[in-house]
């Protein structure tokens, strides 16, 4: 008896074993089927890897779905842009997304005036270029380097930069936060210098020293037309000049290139800044084309033209090479050192306040007084 249950037993058991072998070898030949008929590879030779034998998987086209979601989402980009009156700074800014989207084009003033403090005024736009999406800011600093005593006047520019990090923050660490968080954090300041042909002012290298420490910054020599291309070399040298000894570091850092090929990137685009541009949104007939340019007595400055200004160089930087760097290192760079500081400022505050002791952050200024401090 007992010997006929465990040869009942065992032939079970082989039943069993076999149909499992019946049913992963259909589910494998039906896979290698359908690879088949999806895509028939050629025979693999003697000579090629044994990876190929299985034929093709499909992960490369894991870009093509982050292509397809990043089309359905948009981008986002904030720029700031810096400088005294009278640089350009409107200008510049419609010419490098040709199309009138500087505050001052959208809504002009009856009459220009100097205000008496620095005002932060951001503009946004929708634009699309063959069924890319973005949404444009715009953020301009009427005021900034116009007073008769500019002591401290890179302070409510930190501030709001600082503010929107903070905003960003607060919507992060909610407990019901949004599926996709709103990006104000400004992703690069533009810095106009005035085209004096001797070296950065005091102002300059204030604004720069403590700003580049939050944001990427990109200088630039505003209205470089009024220079001659030897007096452009020359005050070129006496920036980087400027620089070193001020030990400021301008977009992009040397420290956050990521391999030798971003290096070799850089340090070409490193050589030549800051740029010596010229903007204009008015076009002109120059040798049967219309071109973006500047008309004089003794010619036509065509903004385009790398032989006549740098502005193609600028464009190409903050668009078409480098705009989502300039965005990921805001992220990662700027923005976390923000988070972190302020998380440790928070930790700090509950223990004082533990304790007994008044609320003070990290860095001893006033929690009332959150946003004004320097990274």
């Amino acid at each position: 008896m007992d010997h006929s249950t465990n040869v009942e037993e065992a032939r079970v058991g082989s039943d069993l074993d076999l149909r499992r072998s019946e049913i992963i070898s259909s589910f494998y030949g039906n896979m290698a089927d359908a690879a088949k008929t999806a895509q028939q590879p050629q025979p693999v030779g003697r000579g090629e890897k044994a990876g190929a034998e299985f034929g093709y998987v499909g992960v490369d086209s894991v870009l093509e779905q982050m292509r397809r979601k990043a089309m359905k989402q948009g981008f986002e980009l904030n720029i700031m842009a810096v400088g005294q009156s009278g640089l350009g700074k409107s200008t510049l800014i419609n010419t490098l997304f040709k199309s009138k989207v500087s505050r001052r084009s959208v809504k002009p003033d009856d009459e220009e005036r100097i205000p008496k403090t620095i005002e932060i005024k951001s503009i946004s736009h929708d634009i699309e270029e063959k069924g890319v999406r973005m949404k444009l800011t715009v953020i301009d600093t009427p005021g900034f380097g116009d007073q008769i005593n500019n002591e401290n006047c890179w302070q409510p520019i930190m501030k709001f930069i600082n503010e929107q990090y903070e905003q960003y923050l607060q919507e992060e660490i909610n407990i019901n936060r949004k599926k996709r968080i709103p990006d104000t954090r400004v992703h690069c300041c533009i810095y106009f210098i005035p085209p004096t042909g001797h070296c950065l002012r005091p102002i300059d290298i204030e604004f720069m020293r403590h700003l580049s420490k939050v944001v990427n910054i990109v200088p630039i020599i505003a209205k470089a037309d009024t220079l001659t291309l030897e007096e452009r070399d020359f005050f070129r040298q006496k920036i980087k000049e400027d620089l070193r000894a001020n030990e400021i570091e301008v977009y992009p850092q040397k420290e956050f290139d990521e391999d030798a090929e971003d290096r070799v990137i850089n340090d070409n685009i490193r050589e030549k800044i800051p740029f010596a541009v010229v903007g204009s949104d008015q076009e002109y007939q120059v040798n049967g084309k219309r071109l973006l340019g500047r008309r004089t007595r003794w010619g036509t400055v065509e903004v385009e033209n790398t032989a006549h200004c740098e502005f193609a160089y600028l464009r190409d930087l903050l668009i078409r090479t480098h705009m989502q760097n300039l965005k990921d290192i805001t992220s990662s760079i700027h923005y976390e050192v923000y988070r972190v500081r302020r998380l440790n400022e928070d930790s700090t505050q509950t223990h004082d306040e533990e304790d007994g002791h008044p609320a003070v952050q990290a860095n001893g200024i006033p929690a009332h007084d959150v946003l004004s401090h320097e990274m």
